[in-house]
C-alpha cells in the first residue's frame, strides 16, 4: 500500500508541475539551440503585440470589456517575458553555456560575452513585466541577435 501511495504521490507530483520550456537536465544529448532563439524571437512578437494592444486598450478604460481585454493582454506580456527567462537560465545558463578556463583566451572571451548578453536578455525580460516601453523591447529584441552572432558565429544564418 505504502508503494502504491508513494507511486501516486510521485505521478500527481509530476503532473501538477509547471511546464518546462526547456530541454531536460539528463543531459540526453538532445538540443535545438535554433529553436531556442526562435522561441525567444516568437516570444518578443508577442510581448511587442500585447504592449500594443494594452496601448490602445488603455484608451478605453470605461468599457468592462476592455478592461478584461486590458488585463488579459497584460498577463500575457508578462508571462511570454518569464519565458525568455527560462528559456535563458534553465537552457542557455545551465545546459549549453559551459564554463570556460582562462587559459584558452579566446574562449573565455566568448563565454564571458555570452554571460552578458543572456544576463542583459533575462534583465531586458524582467523590465519589459514592469513597463509598456517598447524601446525595451527593441533592446531585448537587438541583444538576442547580438547573443546569436556571439553564440553560433558571425556566418550562421537561422533564417
Amino acid at each position: 500500500m505504502r508503494k502504491i501511495l508513494g507511486a501516486l504521490a510521485i505521478g500527481f507530483s509530476l503532473m501538477s508541475a509547471n511546464t518546462a520550456f526547456s530541454h531536460c537536465e539528463i543531459p540526453c544529448g538532445i538540443y535545438n539551440d535554433e529553436l531556442r532563439i526562435e522561441q525567444i524571437e516568437e516570444a518578443i512578437l508577442t510581448i511587442e503585440k500585447s504592449i500594443n494592444a494594452i496601448k490602445e486598450l488603455s484608451k478605453s478604460t470605461k468599457n468592462p470589456l476592455a478592461i478584461n481585454q486590458l488585463v488579459r493582454w497584460i498577463d500575457n506580456k508578462d508571462k511570454h517575458a518569464s519565458k525568455i527567462q527560462h528559456i535563458v537560465w534553465e537552457y542557455f545558463f545551465t545546459q549549453r553555456v559551459k564554463p570556460v578556463g582562462l587559459n584558452d583566451k579566446e574562449k573565455y572571451k566568448k563565454y564571458l560575452k555570452e554571460l552578458e548578453l543572456l544576463n542583459k536578455i533575462s534583465f531586458y525580460a524582467m523590465k519589459v513585466k514592469q513597463s509598456v516601453d517598447l524601446k525595451t523591447v527593441d533592446k531585448l529584441r537587438e541583444t538576442l541577435e547580438e547573443f546569436e552572432k556571439v553564440y553560433f558565429g558571425k556566418e550562421h544564418h537561422h533564417h
